[in-house]
């Protein structure tokens, strides 16, 4: 099986009222950790990366891993590109192999937003991808996104439905009270603007921010028409506080091999957990 993009299994989803888990990934070893936990579960997964990550570890790397996992477990695997400000890194992404795109244009004015992410749409029709656009704006640090939150906006339904009326994208993520990064506390969601714009927009809603948030909102989100949870943060920090504790343990270790390992479980079996919260497990 090869990479797929994220129309079909958010589709699948929507119909079904469940999610697909979007996990940050930014190595071999996160992606192994997400990967593992999906196939145990037999759930879809995609494997998010950012601009940031993409350079970081390479897109020729990157998109060759997810192509190896693929083929390696037998369910539908996303390779996304998350919170992408820039067109032209987009188009290169697509056409080095990523069937699912993010094109994040969120922090400009409305018409503005809709112009490229509509151009974003119609570049990534012609090549067999899919692309997620977003309105509103979440608080927070995306990679090297940040969005301070008195700049933070929520998600007109109306508003909504034009762009995605003028846009053509096959996803939606919105702003309903979410954040990206660490929550000094739990945010209340916007459950009533949620089941708004779900009522008159019939793509798949993506919600962004979901590390921290409690299990049951994030249920609730999906049963009024989430069909995608992001999750970074809530995998960045446990890896690396396994990596600490380990070194604090073993202070003259020096295998990676080592310390990687019990990072690697943690991750995965928070993957098993959220696929749970999302309801996606044996829906390969």
């Amino acid at each position: 099986m090869d990479i797929v993009s994220t129309k079909k299994i958010l589709l699948d989803a929507k119909r079904k009222k469940y999610a697909v888990p979007a996990f940050n990934i930014h190595n071999l070893e996160t992606l192994q950790a997400v990967l593992e936990g999906a196939w145990e579960m037999k759930s879809p997964v995609i494997i998010a990366t950012t601009p940031g990550t993409i350079k970081y570890a390479g897109m020729d790397y990157m998109i060759a891993m997810a192509k190896v996992g693929a083929k390696k477990y037998n369910i539908p695997i996303a390779l996304h590109l998350d919170h992408c400000e820039d067109i032209e890194f987009l188009k290169e992404c697509i056409y080095a192999g990523y069937k699912s795109v993010m094109i994040d244009a969120s922090k400009l004015e409305f018409e503005e937003n809709i112009k490229i992410s509509k151009e974003a749409s119609k570049f990534a029709y012609k090549n067999e991808a899919t692309v997620e656009g977003e309105l509103g704006k979440l608080c927070g640090q995306e990679d090297d996104i940040i969005v301070d939150r008195k700049d933070a906006m929520l998600t007109n339904p109306d508003a909504a439905l034009e762009f995605v009326k003028r846009t053509g994208v096959d996803s939606l993520a919105v702003a309903i009270g979410t954040a990206h990064g660490i929550y000094k506390f739990e945010p209340k969601l916007d459950f009533d603007r949620l089941l708004k714009i779900s009522r008159i927009v019939e793509i798949p809603l993506v919600l962004h921010g979901a590390s921290g948030i409690s299990d049951n909102s994030i249920k609730r989100s999906i049963e009024l028409g989430i069909c995608k949870v992001n999750i970074a943060t809530e995998l960045k920090i446990p890896f690396s506080d396994e990596i600490k504790t380990y070194f604090s343990e073993n202070p003259k270790e020096n295998d990676p091999r080592k310390y990687f390992n019990p990072a690697k479980e943690r991750v995965k079996n928070i993957v098993k957990k959220k696929i749970l919260v999302c309801g996606s497990a044996n829906r390969k």
